[in-house]
């Protein structure tokens, strides 16, 4: 069932976002997610234009594999969509994920409430899903830090922090963000909701044609 309070998010919350583009994507032959096309679109300037309604305040991608593709892509985004976007490059990207959200988190500049951690391979995330999480931020549970959303029993992306929760993340060394939400599950709003975007990503060939996407 989606939140009531999807419509009662506040322009006042100043969002960052830290969007996750460093993998190598293996199973599609060795092929930037990120840069597959939806509509003309990249998967990265969807999102990034889903973003635009939070006015963030700091948006950060992490590169690895494809670093330079990706850059020259988020080079184009900021000229066509005025925009600053900075990217940080994990330079061992095959430790996996957690290297690529250690660096991200670490890279923050900006005095934010609220982050929005995304991966670069959900083709369906658009403004609704985005304004849906932040709805279920303004309107968490007292003492929860995390929102994630939940269809039916299946975890989902993006997921949303506290300032205080990555402070805490932060402060201990080499954690990140799954960990931390194991080990501090009261933290954890579980937005339960019916929207499919959430739990759809790209990792095989079908998925490319499941999903009606192109390589550039």
């Amino acid at each position: 069932m989606t939140n009531p309070g999807i419509q009662s998010a506040t322009p006042t919350i100043r969002v960052a976002v830290l969007l996750l583009a460093a993998g190598e994507g293996s199973r599609l032959g060795g092929y930037p997610k990120a840069l597959l096309k939806k509509d003309g679109q990249t998967l990265l300037e969807r999102l990034v234009v889903s973003t635009q309604s939070m006015a963030p305040i700091e948006f950060v991608v992490v590169t690895g594999f494809y670093a330079k593709a990706i850059e020259n892509e988020i080079d184009r985004l900021n000229r066509a969509h005025d925009l600053v976007i900075k990217t940080y490059q994990n330079p061992h990207p095959e430790k996996g994920q957690s290297s690529s959200i250690r660096l991200g988190l670490e890279s923050l500049q900006s005095v934010f409430d609220v982050l929005l951690v995304a991966l670069s391979d959900q083709p369906e995330i658009g403004h609704l899903e985005i304004s849906e999480l932040l709805g279920g931020f303004t309107n968490r549970p007292p003492g929860t830090q995390i929102v994630l959303p939940m269809v039916g029993n299946q975890r989902g992306n993006p997921v949303l922090f506290s300032r205080g929760a990555v402070d805490e993340i932060l402060a201990t060394t080499q954690m990140v963000c799954r960990s931390y939400m194991d080990a501090n599950p009261a933290l954890i709003y579980r937005l339960h909701t019916s929207r499919q975007a959430f739990i759809q990503d790209v990792d095989t060939a079908q998925d490319i044609s499941k999903y009606q996407l192109t390589k550039s």
